[in-house]
């Protein structure tokens, strides 16, 4: 895979460009992020449906405590549907900081998004589903035909959520731009194959990779800063301590943006932790960052913020991915 993430922080006109333009780049995968504060994911991938022709869609990703998970399969079912069988399924524990202003940060854990999936693909299967466990369904179904498989990727970072990943589902989108994570996730990905279930294809340990690219390097550094905040403010201890990072200053972060206090937030972000969120720079330094994860990843996800000019930054993140992969 060599997918891109957009945001629907932008007009959906606008995103369908960035879409489009996408897919004539050689992105063969299209993740659109699932925040409540943002665009809704479903109405842009609809509209990206409607004007691409082979790249995959799919959320990227969604979680099961915003939306029951039975009306999420229905709005992924959907996404296959108006793409002729192109969606892909992104789910995930959600962001920490985004959920804490719904009252739903304590809820997060693995079992929620294992359920989700496995409820799901049921569903796309045509069962009726009856189920008691994190959330309840009884004789729940879709009225149409679901066009099938709908490749299920989860969100993660924990040890668990890795783990779990490798032994449920077809991928797994790791939130990391720098080697040392991307290591430490294939050896936990490892663990979790070795438990495999039968009947499941190949396993896509895929970096769902911050990056930030243009011709001016210092201007790709500073346009990273935003979504590296939201990376530092939602790592555990261990991903701050790997990196040598301020847990401290972390949390300041964090605290910034659930008051919606933004500029701030972003004020704080450190070099250390660009270098350690975010493939910033000149397309030589993304293609070599890119080269080092797929040391360990099997693919890429090219993620917010693409960098300061965002039309340049889909051209030029194709470059440094090519490049990084010769």
């Amino acid at each position: 895979m060599f997918g891109i993430e957009l945001t629907p922080e932008h007009p959906l006109d606008r995103l369908v460009d960035l879409g489009t333009a996408a897919e004539a780049a050689g992105y063969d995968t299209i993740f659109v992020s699932s925040h409540y504060n943002n665009r809704s994911p479903f109405a842009a991938l609809s509209r990206l449906a409607a004007a691409t022709d082979e790249i995959r869609l799919g959320p990227g990703v969604v979680n099961p405590l915003e939306r029951h998970p039975v009306t999420l399969a229905g709005e992924v079912a959907t996404i296959a549907e108006a793409s002729d069988g192109r969606a892909v399924f992104g789910v995930g524990p959600g962001d920490p900081s985004t959920l804490g202003n719904l009252g739903l940060a304590d809820d997060r854990g693995l079992r929620p998004v294992l359920e989700a999936f496995k409820v799901a693909r049921r569903l796309w299967d045509g069962e009726r589903v009856t189920h008691d466990g994190t959330f309840e369904a009884v004789d729940a179904g879709l009225n149409f035909d679901v066009p099938t498989p709908v490749p299920t990727y989860v969100g993660g970072e924990g040890p668990h959520m890795c783990r779990m990943a490798a032994k449920h589902a077809d991928g797994l989108l790791y939130n990391g731009s720098h080697p040392a994570d991307l290591r430490w996730a294939r050896d936990q990905v490892d663990d979790g194959l070795d438990d495999r279930l039968d009947g499941l294809g190949e396993f896509d340990l895929a970096a769902y990779a911050s990056v930030s690219v243009a011709e001016d390097g210092s201007a790709a550094r500073e346009a990273a800063r935003p979504p590296v905040a939201f990376i530092a403010a939602g790592s555990p201890p261990p991903v701050l301590d790997r990196h040598d990072l301020d847990a401290d200053r972390a949390a300041e972060i964090g605290e910034a943006i659930g008051a919606g206090d933004f500029s701030e937030a972003f004020g704080l972000v450190t070099p250390a932790m660009i270098d350690a969120f975010c493939a910033a720079g000149t397309v030589e330094a993304v293609a070599d960052r890119l080269a080092a994860v797929l040391d360990h990843a099997d693919s890429v996800v090219v993620g917010s913020p693409l960098g300061p000019d965002l039309d340049a930054a889909i051209e030029l993140a194709a470059t440094a991915h090519d490049r990084a992969t010769e």
